[in-house]
């Protein structure tokens, strides 16, 4: 019997963090939906239907039958030269109606589910690729503050077009990034795929995660982490300081060289007698 090939999705690992940005650990996410193959074309037509559906489709005009006016006839028939008008409330005359206008419609289009769950997959494998998902345990604001929440962007090391995934109780998180202009909330029932496309970074919290999320194996690190280094990443060099001198106490040794003798100080300070001095004496 032939063994069967089986597809192997990648593992996706992302830093778990607080809304601090202190590290809590690396997980690795589901890669059924961040590590799903994108597919171009799919997510184009998704996109594209799913654009159609937020036009409102009420825009309306006249027909010639629908302007008011225009019941009698301007001129006779004959006899002025002028070709034949029957109303002034026809197309080619100022203030008459609109030939082939827009009318109010629909214009949604029909898209199978199986379509919009691969699109949704492919935009998030995308982002994850990029190294652009974030996760957050929670978020702890106590009362709505603008401050906080533009503060907890900067400590992840979030810049650009946020898009932020919250829950349904959190109102508190909701109102808190409502006035921020760089960043779009949605509830993670309602998430999309052109909400992924168009924002730079995605951010998750434990509850509003797709999939199981699971330990990252020991020893595993991100990459692609954007997060602020802290201080104490940075080594010290062994017997200076940050300003880079020695400290006190420790005077540098300078190199002898092999086959020439130590030269003494006190004869370098003293100068050397000459003959017309030995002479005098």
């Amino acid at each position: 019997m032939a063994d069967t090939m089986v597809e192997v999705l990648p593992s996706v690992l992302v830093e778990r963090c607080n809304d601090s940005g202190e590290l809590l650990g690396v997980v690795q996410l589901d890669p059924e939906y961040f590590g799903a193959l994108v597919n171009v074309p799919l997510l184009h037509q998704v996109v594209t239907a799913q654009l159609a559906a937020k036009r409102s489709g009420t825009h309306s005009t006249k027909t010639r039958a629908e302007v008011s006016g225009g019941g009698a006839k301007p001129y006779r028939q004959k006899g002025t030269g002028r070709a034949r008008q029957g109303t002034t409330r026809a197309p080619q005359f100022a203030g008459g109606g609109v030939a082939f206008g827009p009318k109010p419609r629909d214009y949604a289009q029909s898209t199978p589910r199986k379509m919009v769950r691969q699109a949704l997959r492919a935009a998030l494998s995308d982002r994850a690729m990029e190294g652009r998902v974030c996760l957050v345990d929670r978020w702890s604001y106590e009362v709505p503050k603008t401050k906080e929440a533009a503060g907890s962007l900067r400590a992840l090391g979030i810049d650009g077009h946020v898009l932020v995934v919250i829950g349904s109780q959190d109102v508190v998180a909701e109102r808190s990034f409502g006035n921020l202009p760089n960043v779009n909330i949605v509830e993670a029932g309602q998430l999309t795929a052109y909400d992924v496309v168009v924002s730079d970074w995605v951010v998750f919290t434990d509850e509003t995660v797709p999939g199981q999320v699971s330990e990252a194996p020991e020893g595993s690190v991100v990459l692609s982490s954007s997060r602020p280094a802290p201080r104490e990443a940075f080594e010290e060099i062994e017997g200076t300081d940050e300003t880079g001198e020695v400290e006190e106490g420790e005077a540098a040794d300078e190199p002898e060289v092999a086959g020439e003798p130590a030269v003494d100080e006190a004869a370098v300070d003293e100068p050397a007698e000459t003959d017309d001095e030995e002479e005098d004496k």
